[in-house]
């Protein structure tokens, strides 16, 4: 389990071809070893998500969790959570993150919610959540 506190967490859906690209390209680029990673499927997001008020079932949303178990937790949410996770990359990740952020939030999570609606058919989905490499296993939260 992760520290209270401690890093941001990436809820994703483990099965889905999109979400797990994301996580390579996050753990590519994520220099300060800063992200952690939970597939919505898990007790872990469910309990997270039920902190909220949310359900864990609904795939089509990326989370990131901040100040985990503190009682500032905070749930950034589809569009708000990719531009949180761009500002934190790097420079021109950060750049591309404010730029994001210009737009307005109903058109960023529009657009959220086309790709969100095709990711499957696009990117493909797996039958099970795939594991990480054994270097960045310990990143990755209540996983079988």
């Amino acid at each position: 389990m992760p520290a209270e506190g401690g890093n941001p967490i990436i809820l994703y859906d483990g099965v889905c071809g999109l979400c797990n690209r994301l996580n390579q390209f996050v753990l590519k680029r994520d220099k300060r070893d800063l992200f952690r990673f939970a597939p919505l499927q898990s007790k872990l997001a469910a309990a997270i998500l039920a902190r909220h008020g949310l359900r864990a079932g609904d795939l089509d949303t990326i989370y990131l969790v901040q100040n985990f178990k503190q009682t500032n937790e905070k749930l950034l949410s589809r569009s708000d959570a990719i531009v949180y996770v761009l500002s934190q990359l790097g420079t021109v990740w950060r750049i591309a993150g404010y730029l994001f952020r210009l737009l307005p939030q109903v058109a960023r999570n529009w657009q959220y919610a086309l790709v969100a609606r095709n990711r499957y058919r696009t990117f493909g989905k797996t039958e099970y959540c795939p594991l990480p490499s054994a270097k960045d296993r310990d990143k990755f939260l209540d996983i079988a």
